[in-house]
């Protein structure tokens, strides 16, 4: 029998200025495949499952004859300058038709477009005589219904092997619908219908983010049962973000509001300074800045007690919330410019401390409401997430709102006892229907 190998020896830190010596044993060494050992329908196969989206690339040739491929191969490269990249085959007929215009307009097909996929990735024929599109800066064709596109110049023709790699230069670029996108996976074309997104898991976000994966399977269940839209919502240094949803996209889709950053201005998530003690909630209304009314600020800080008092949020709609939405939707991601920032906080002045938290709740009184919300509680007492439940009918009335609220309650309700939480004070609320005392 041959001897064993000597085992490598790696340091191990145990304490400041001490080692200790770790005997860790050496891998076998894996050896080398000849490339002439892959064979190519095992090579498709296992790069087969791992999805992709599926776009179109097409093109206008000189006498305005367009021209365009399916492809599946397309990645974005390069953010400054900004440069995107497809790989057609080098055996195509549709490519060297786009190349030699030197332009070309991506198309992300959405879930629905399987038919147009197939259309463009067939050869020879008219691939545009059942498709309509428009023309993008650069003359290329946009795929009418697309989820997004992407106008761009060719900078550069590499060759891989037996594909180009080309590279583009982006001219112009835009969302186009809210669908899902198609996929192709394992063979086969299919829809991206995930239950519930979660933001990406950037360092200021990675404990809230796994509150978030405590709160997704109650959150996917309120989605469902209520028919709207339910997001995580948690306040990071003096910004709110939206940390996940689940359920219908309402208003944006999901992935535009997913990461989305605002500041923490009253009136928005008063939930957060309910149970945070009067430092907190000043600091919060000082935001404002310095020439807010005193008979408002005065109205906020009631609104707070009001929502200390229920144990859930209620914001209504109204002109000011419109204005606050254009506001939000100019918001660039994920990071908003001073400027962005500054017209969000003015909306949400002009938003006022009217339009949530009403003073009194009537039953046959019709309310037009624009979320309700709930919060969430960590081990301390300290709302740690809040739940909001957006897309909710347009006008209701108490009856009809309350098992919406019920259910977005009893939901928090659970994350906050699987997250070992408590709620800091009894809160007795005829509304609501329960005690919300202590769940620690």
């Amino acid at each position: 029998m041959s001897a064993r190998p000597p085992a490598a020896v790696l340091p191990r830190r145990c304490s400041p200025g001490a080692h200790e010596s770790v005997p860790i044993q050496r891998q076998a060494e894996v050896p080398a495949v000849s490339t002439d050992a892959i064979d190519p329908q095992r090579f498709r196969h296992v790069l087969g499952h791992f999805p992709t989206g599926v776009v179109v690339a097409t093109a206008l040739q000189e006498g305005g004859t367009p021209a365009g491929m399916a492809v599946g191969s397309f990645t974005s490269v390069s953010l400054d300058p900004p440069l995107v990249a497809f790989l057609p085959d080098k055996r195509s007929t549709s490519f060297p038709k786009i190349r030699q215009t030197g332009s070309f307009c991506i198309s992300v097909l959405s879930g629905d477009q399987e038919q147009v996929c197939r259309a463009f990735a067939a050869r020879g024929g008219d691939k545009f005589a059942d498709v309509s599109w428009h023309s993008a800066g650069s003359g290329s064709p946009i795929i009418d219904g697309a989820v997004a596109w992407i106008d761009c110049e060719i900078q550069e023709v590499l060759e891989a092997g037996d594909h180009y790699i080309v590279l583009g230069r982006v001219l112009d670029l835009a969302v186009g619908t809210n669908a899902a996108p198609l996929l192709f996976f394992r063979g086969g074309y299919g829809q991206f219908t995930a239950a519930s997104l979660s933001a990406p898991a950037r360092p200021d976000l990675l404990a809230h983010l796994r509150v978030m994966d405590c709160a997704r399977a109650e959150m996917e269940q309120v989605a469902q049962e209520s028919g709207c839209e339910c997001l995580a919502v948690n306040v990071v240094g003096d910004e709110i973000v939206t940390i996940g949803s689940a359920g219908q996209s309402y208003g944006q889709a999901p992935a535009d509001r997913i990461g989305q950053r605002m500041p923490f201005v009253p009136p928005l998530c008063d939930l957060f300074v309910a149970w945070a003690g009067e430092d907190v909630r000043e600091q919060w209304l000082r935001r404002l800045g310095p020439d807010v009314p005193a008979e408002d600020l005065a109205a906020y800080r009631d609104m707070v007690n009001r929502v200390r008092a229920r144990g859930w949020s209620m914001a209504l709609g109204g002109r000011s919330h419109i204005a606050f939405e254009l506001a939000l939707a100019q918001l660039s991601m994920p990071r908003p410019t001073p400027e962005q920032q500054r017209a969000v906080r003015e909306a949400a002045r002009q938003v006022g401390p009217h339009s949530h938290e009403p003073d009194e709740l009537v039953d046959d009184q019709p309310y037009r409401v624009r979320n309700i919300s709930a919060p969430v509680f960590d081990v301390s007492g300290d709302v740690v997430l809040m739940l909001t439940l957006i897309g909710l009918p347009r006008v209701s009335r108490l009856e009809e709102l309350a098992s919406y609220r019920d259910r977005l309650c009893a939901a928090a309700d659970r994350i906050t006892r699987r997250l070992g939480g408590r709620t800091p004070v009894a809160v007795e609320d005829p509304l609501r229907g329960r005690s919300a005392a202590s769940t620690g």
